[in-house]
């Protein structure tokens, strides 16, 4: 079953006295390409979250949103006496010139910059563990996500793939006809030209034959239906990531068409050519999304 790159997934957790809520979105991409932010007290786990999603999503434009979210408990802060100091003698100074009650300094003190501060609290390691757990959980309801996106994805590429093969029957009906056509096609040229009577029947025949192995479009009927197959057989490998591969078969998938197409010289399969070439183009655009 096929997976999508696009995806949605969200989870969230009560760890302790902090409540962890995780949002992740994925689109497609040739890579893993992370967008991550993250509250200050997960800062020191950053690479960490990093390659849990790398292991999780595999790939793809990802966007996550780690948020800490108010739980009403009271947060630990630290007042940087230092700086309170340093700020205070020249705010008495002022007041004092100023004839300013100085009973409202210290009121003034608490609103400065870097004055007080959060704490550096971290997670110990039973809170990075299960941290982890949420995290995993969000990374699962977003793949789980792209299955069902999937789904749709293989659906489409597979009736491509159906429309590709039945072009290609057509074609394989049509060669006959092209051939006898070209044949009856240069003899009746030559009729007209130079008469019936006037060349060698034996060596028109040798030289009908050279031509029209020149142009024969058998072997390219072969490899694309096998290709075909190749890529219906793809689809129904248990491995998550297929997309590449799917995309480096219908280039090949493409130059039988096209090679088809420069060898054909007859209207009707050159019609064939242009639906199967039409199919191809949107299933390349299809397998962009494909993990």
């Amino acid at each position: 079953m096929l997976k999508s790159m696009t995806g949605f997934g969200r989870a969230e957790h009560t760890i302790g006295d902090k409540t962890f809520l995780a949002d992740i979105k994925s689109l497609n991409g040739k890579q893993f390409e992370l967008s991550l932010k993250i509250p200050a007290i997960l800062k020191p786990f950053e690479f960490d979250i990093r390659r849990i999603l790398s292991e999780q999503l595999s790939r793809g434009t990802v966007d996550c949103v780690i948020s800490l979210k108010d739980t009403g408990s009271a947060k630990p802060v630290t007042i940087n006496t230092s700086l309170a100091k340093a700020y205070y003698q020249p705010l008495a100074e002022l007041s004092a010139s100023l004839g300013l009650d100085p009973s409202h300094i210290l009121s003034t003190l608490v609103k400065l910059p870097e004055v007080i501060t959060p704490s550096s609290e971290t997670l110990n390691e039973d809170e990075w563990k299960a941290f982890q757990g949420t995290l995993r959980e969000a990374a699962g309801n977003l793949n789980q996500h792209r299955l069902h996106e999937g789904q749709s994805l293989e659906q489409d590429l597979l009736t491509r793939i159906t429309n590709i093969l039945y072009q290609q029957d057509e074609v394989a009906r049509l060669e006959p006809l092209r051939q006898q056509k070209i044949r009856e096609g240069i003899t009746r040229l030559l009729e007209e030209k130079v008469g019936k009577e006037n060349y060698d029947a034996n060596r028109l025949e040798q030289e009908l034959i050279y031509y029209i192995e020149k142009i024969d479009i058998s072997e390219e009927q072969v490899r694309l239906k096998n290709h075909c197959e190749y890529f219906r057989s793809i689809l129904q490998e248990p491995e998550d990531a297929k997309g590449k591969k799917l995309s480096f078969i219908l280039q090949e998938i493409g130059r039988e068409i096209n090679t088809t197409g420069s060898k054909a010289y007859d209207s009707t399969i050159q019609k064939c050519v242009v639906l199967m070439k039409d199919e191809l183009e949107k299933a390349k655009e299809q397998v962009l999304n494909v993990l």
